[in-house]
């Protein structure tokens, strides 16, 4: 019998292991390929269809183009199209319709074979964004930008979700977000007395709250476990909160693995991070020196 298979307590900890070592980039290059399909889905491809669309009006309207580029289908294809259609080898008034069908299924096999060139709906996009913020900075793009936004903020229904959305990308690269408290990390009571919860001070409290108040009062988001992008808003006074040493990221992870993530410096002070005792350094064998 072998003596050096693997215990099953030895392959439970390198399998946990080797799991703890490939799961965090394994994760990360499937958030990204995530990403990826779904702009290529919502973003790119729609504007390739539209780029392929266009180059079909261009072929429809200078037929030397496609001349020019070596894809127009020779009399043999013609033929061989018009004999699968059942046109005859002598009805040629189709032939047009033909060779635009040809040119067009050529173009579609480049989209569905070349990478580079569906790469081109992303890359217009991106162009198109720049050259947006580009006109924006002018004159001319703020009065045409002004005109757009009243034009979209006098429909009934679309106004509300306009201005919903643009607060919340006003806040996410407007300059007055450096001006914002996000950065500070809090503890507050809630949903109640006794009950402590970690969260973000996003800024002051409503005039009106702070008012009734009487005293300095501050917003604060408390995202929830494990989804942070989602939680409460709440409004309490300064004095009655707790400003942590934690930065964002730790707060995040913190919420995310529901209080198992700590930074070290909130580790408990009787506890000791050790290292595992089959990675530790190996340690020289004294007790043959002691005995002699």
């Amino acid at each position: 019998m072998p003596t050096n298979l693997p215990s099953r307590s030895n392959f439970r900890r390198f399998f946990l292991r080797g799991l703890a070592v490939v799961l965090p980039a394994t994760l990360t290059l499937w958030v990204l390929a995530q990403a990826y399909l779904w702009v290529n889905a919502s973003i790119a491809e729609p504007i390739n269809a539209g780029v392929r669309y266009l180059f079909a009006q261009l072929f429809a309207a200078w037929p030397a183009l496609p001349e020019s580029w070596g894809i127009t289908p020779s009399n043999e294809d013609l033929t061989i199209a018009r004999e699968a259609m059942g046109l005859g080898s002598t009805d040629v008034a189709n032939d047009a319709t033909l060779t635009y069908e040809y040119q067009i299924g050529i173009l579609n096999s480049w989209w569905a074979e070349y990478w580079p060139v569906r790469m081109i709906g992303l890359l217009i996009a991106v162009f198109a964004v720049y050259l947006t913020g580009r006109l924006v900075g002018g004159w001319m793009g703020r009065a045409l930008y002004r005109w757009v936004e009243r034009v979209i903020t006098s429909l009934p229904v679309i106004k509300k979700i306009y201005s919903w959305i643009k607060q919340i990308v006003d806040f996410l690269f407007s300059r007055q977000r450096q001006q914002l408290e996000f950065s500070t990390v809090v503890a507050v009571e809630y949903p109640r007395r006794g009950i402590w919860a970690v969260g973000f001070q996003t800024g002051p409290a409503l005039r009106s709250i702070s008012d009734v108040l009487g005293t300095e009062s501050i917003t604060v988001f408390i995202p929830s476990s494990p989804t942070p992008f989602t939680g409460y808003t709440i409004t309490v006074p300064k004095d009655s909160t707790i400003e942590l040493p934690l930065t964002v990221e730790e707060a995040i992870g913190f919420t995310i693995s529901g209080g198992v993530l700590r930074p070290p410096s909130q580790l408990p002070g009787d506890v000791m991070i050790e290292t595992p005792p089959d990675t530790k350094p190996d340690s020289p064998d004294t007790s043959q020196e002691q005995g002699t």
